[in-house]
C-alpha cells in the first residue's frame, strides 16, 4: 500500500511538472512567434482629391480595421470598397513592374508640381498600403526611392509626421500589452496554460 502511494504522489508530481512545462513552452513559443512576425496594423485613412486624378493624405491613424475615406472635388465623400482598393493596387503593382510608377522612380518633383499622385500611388503611400498591398510589399518597402516619394503623397510635412507617430505609439501599446505569459484582456482569456 505505501508502494502504491509513494507511486500515485511521483505519477502526480511528474504530470504537474510536465504540465507546467508545456504550459511556459507554449508561452515561449508563442511570444516568440508573435515577435519574429509583425503584423501590419490597419489603418483609417482620409484621402482628398485635389485636381481631378490627383490626390493627397489627408490624415490617416491607426484602426481596427482598414477603411479609406475619399474626399472628392465636388465635395462627395465616399468609403472605398475593398474591390476597389484591390483594382487600384494590382493596377498600380503592374506599373511598379514595368519602371513607370512614380513611387519607385527618383524622388520626382512632378508629385507636388501636379497637386499630389494617382489614387492607387496614394493607397500604396498610406500606412494602410502595407496591408492592402502586402503581396507587393517586398518591391516597396526595400525601395528608397518608394520611401522618399511616399511622403509627397500627404498633404504636407506635419501630417506625414503626425501619422507615423500616431503608428509607432500605437505598436508600442501593443508590445507593452503582451507580457511574459501573453497578452490578458478584460472580455476574454487567450488560450493556454498561464494565458500564453
Amino acid at each position: 500500500m505505501k508502494h502504491l502511494k509513494k507511486l500515485s504522489t511521483i505519477a502526480t508530481a511528474t504530470g504537474l511538472g510536465t504540465l507546467l512545462a508545456t504550459g511556459i513552452t507554449g508561452c515561449f513559443s508563442n511570444n516568440q512567434q508573435q515577435q519574429e512576425e509583425p503584423k501590419a496594423q490597419n489603418a483609417f485613412v482620409i484621402i482628398e482629391e485635389t485636381a481631378p486624378g490627383r490626390y493627397q493624405i489627408k490624415d490617416e491613424f491607426p484602426a481596427e480595421e482598414t477603411r479609406i475615406i475619399l474626399k472628392q472635388l465636388d465635395g462627395t465623400e465616399r468609403v472605398l470598397t475593398k474591390p476597389e482598393m484591390d483594382a487600384l493596387v494590382a493596377e498600380e503593382a503592374a506599373k511598379i513592374d514595368n519602371g513607370t510608377s512614380n513611387l519607385t522612380k527618383e524622388q520626382n518633383p512632378q508629385i507636388s508640381q501636379q497637386g499630389g499622385m494617382g489614387l492607387g500611388e496614394i493607397l500604396l503611400s498610406s500606412m494602410a498600403g502595407a496591408v492592402i498591398g502586402s503581396w507587393i510589399g517586398s518591391k516597396l518597402f526595400g525601395n528608397q526611392n518608394y520611401q522618399n516619394n511616399r511622403k509627397a503623397g500627404y498633404k504636407s510635412p506635419s501630417t506625414y509626421t503626425r501619422s507615423q507617430k500616431s503608428f509607432d505609439a500605437a505598436k508600442k501599446r501593443s508590445a507593452k500589452r503582451s507580457g511574459f505569459f501573453g497578452s490578458k484582456s478584460t472580455s476574454s482569456r487567450s488560450g493556454g496554460f498561464f494565458g500564453g
